[in-house]
């Protein structure tokens, strides 16, 4: 079943054409990655998804329903959420405080279970606050949050970021389980590493999908042509 579905997706923020005639189908219950050079325009396709951009034309469907035009409020209550490429650094705010919000009348037992998950022992790190965090920590805690709030589909934009790769071997475990309990996962990253999670995934330059596929025939595309390319992609 198709969950979401951004059907010729354009942007033009400051005279700056970003996205143009932009594509993307996202099956339910699947992990689909988008990988892309800096600058190729994921985060603005993530951030049109969520409702933080209006594109200039095209059509976003969710579950079936056109969602062009709603608020990032009524997404939400749809059940998307969007985990930021720069987490929230809320000044005395710590950690359990902020895992609250997203629990949604789920026993907190969930917040010590999530943290341990992702190596941040709650002994530590649950009256923390976040400003103090590093930019990894907080990517975790953020990813915690996702998970607790169980959405519909959970936009990762750059999960990976600051995260060494003892700590991603966690990030894929969390990212398993929440397709499992029922997201669908829509995956930014410019990082073919990343792909081993996923079921499928897409390639993006200069604000357009330009393929999808098997996530290996991806990575190994995106390595082999994209990271040679200097405009992001030789066609």
């Amino acid at each position: 079943m198709q969950l979401l579905v951004a059907r010729n997706i354009n942007l033009v923020r400051n005279g700056v054409k970003i996205l143009s005639d932009c594509n993307l189908t996202v099956e339910e219950g699947t992990i689909h990655a988008i990988i892309g050079v800096n600058g190729s325009g994921k985060t603005s396709l993530a951030y049109v998804i969520m409702g933080c951009y209006r594109p200039t034309s095209g059509e976003i469907y969710f579950n079936g329903k056109n969602i062009t035009n709603l608020s990032i409020t009524e997404r939400a209550k749809l059940g998307i959420t969007l985990a930021w490429q720069e987490p929230a650094r809320i000044e005395g705010l710590t950690v359990l405080d902020y895992l609250r919000i997203s629990l949604k009348g789920s026993s907190e037992s969930e917040i010590y279970e999530i943290l341990n998950k992702l190596n941040m022992p709650p002994e530590v790190y649950l009256t923390r606050e976040l400003q103090y965090l590093s930019g990894g920590e907080r990517k975790r805690v953020e990813l915690a949050s996702v998970y607790l709030m169980k959405p519909k589909l959970a936009i990762l934009d750059e999960p990976d970021s600051g995260i060494d790769m003892l700590t991603l071997s966690e990030i894929f475990k969390v990212i398993e389980e929440m397709r499992e309990n029922g997201s669908t996962i829509l995956l930014i990253t410019h990082n073919e590493n990343m792909l081993k999670v996923a079921d499928i995934a897409s390639v993006m330059c200069e604000g357009r999908i330009l393929r999808t596929g098997d996530p290996t025939e991806i990575a190994r595309f995106f390595k082999e042509r994209c990271r040679t390319c200097p405009k992001g992609l030789k066609r």
